[in-house]
């Protein structure tokens, strides 16, 4: 990238900033009203560690109903824990978001014993942290099942009863790697980049469709020390 190219992505990257840092002083002056999610049945991936343990909290204190999904047992019993001494009613399941036939089987489980999922947050993300190169094939593979992939499988497990009754949110948790790209993270990028995709192709789906009662949200946090990257830098 020549010098005008990097520049070029220096005021995007401080214009899109500076917008961001507007939009919340605009919504620290004018609050919108909070989308009320008490009794709400609330599936959410990837709740066992960081992230997913801290948005699972936040439910639990808005007395949701809440279905867990970790790889990790231990961890997802301590989220779990935590969330019922908040008062929640928790469910919990040991799946593999890497895994699609893990994810339909849980998500037939979760339907059949529990109920019909209202708001789903696809959070479940790994990352591996390389160059190009040493990156190896399965790693990569990995970040895109659980990054991407999952995301899909699991909106296809319960967009349908929210298409029946036109009412229901899709919480896409993506990456700020998902709008700008950075070195030794190649595969990660892209795979969040997919997953930002995928959550405005959704978007624009669901209004052809005229499912307007279903709504979306895309999150993009930067890097956080959630376990997988310690120390991270931006």
């Amino acid at each position: 990238m020549g010098a005008v190219g990097a520049v070029r992505e220096l005021a995007l990257f401080l214009g899109t900033l500076l917008y961001a840092y507007a939009e919340a002083a605009v919504r620290l002056l004018l609050p919108a009203r909070r989308k009320a999610v008490g009794g709400e049945l609330v599936l959410l991936t990837g709740a066992g560690r960081g992230l997913g343990r801290a948005t699972a909290r936040e439910f639990a204190r808005r007395q949701s109903r809440l279905v867990l999904w970790d790889v990790d047992t231990h961890g997802l019993k301590e989220t779990a824990e935590e969330c019922e001494r908040l008062g929640a009613t928790v469910h919990t399941f040991v799946v593999d978001c890497s895994k699609r036939e893990e994810i339909y089987h849980a998500a037939e489980k979760v339907k059949k014993d529990i109920g019909d999922v209202s708001i789903l947050v696809n959070n479940a993300g790994v990352i591996t942290a390389a160059d190009l190169l040493s990156t190896q094939d399965h790693q990569i593979e990995k970040m895109f099942e659980v990054n991407i992939l999952a995301h899909i499988w699991t909106t296809r497990a319960f967009l349908p009863t929210m298409m029946d009754n036109n009412q229901g949110h899709i919480v896409t948790v993506a990456s700020a790697a998902g709008h700008f790209v950075t070195s030794f993270m190649v595969a990660y990028c892209s795979s969040k980049f997919a997953a930002v995709g995928f959550h405005k192709a959704l978007t624009e789906e669901l209004s052809t469709l005229g499912k307007n009662g279903i709504k979306t949200t895309c999150v993009c946090p930067v890097f956080m020390n959630t376990g997988f990257v310690k120390n991270p830098r931006t």
